[in-house]
């Protein structure tokens, strides 16, 4: 049970310190949540748990892929805030990046069985 305390703990704090930098900097709020803490975090959680080097490696590239679908909400985002309000704007980012995930998901299925698309 400490093991998940001290994972909880790491991934609270880490959000906490971004959230806090980016109330006076946001440059630097926008570099620690652009530092792949999640990713990295789960990296050595999967290995210490598992020691399968094999399942790291193909983790750390499922993350590759779907890290370019999540970027759309960055892209979508500051446009959208332009024209609408936070919260509509938001969703819409949202909505956004997880049709971006669907059709990542579908492309990434569709190559993987050999499915001509």
């Amino acid at each position: 049970m400490s093991h998940y305390v001290i994972k909880l703990a790491i991934t609270v704090i880490a959000i906490m310190v971004a959230s806090e930098l980016a109330k006076h900097r946001t440059l630097l709020g926008a570099l620690v949540v652009s530092l792949p803490l999640v990713s990295y975090l789960s990296i050595i959680w999967l290995y210490a748990e598992t020691r399968d080097a094999q399942r790291v490696a193909a983790f750390s590239w499922d993350v590759l892929l779907l890290v370019i679908p999540s970027l759309t909400l960055f892209i979508a985002l500051p446009l959208l805030l332009r024209k609408l309000s936070f919260v509509p704007s938001l969703l819409l980012g949202t909505l956004v990046m997880f049709l971006c995930y669907g059709c990542t998901m579908w492309l990434v299925g569709a190559l993987s069985r050999g499915v001509d698309t």
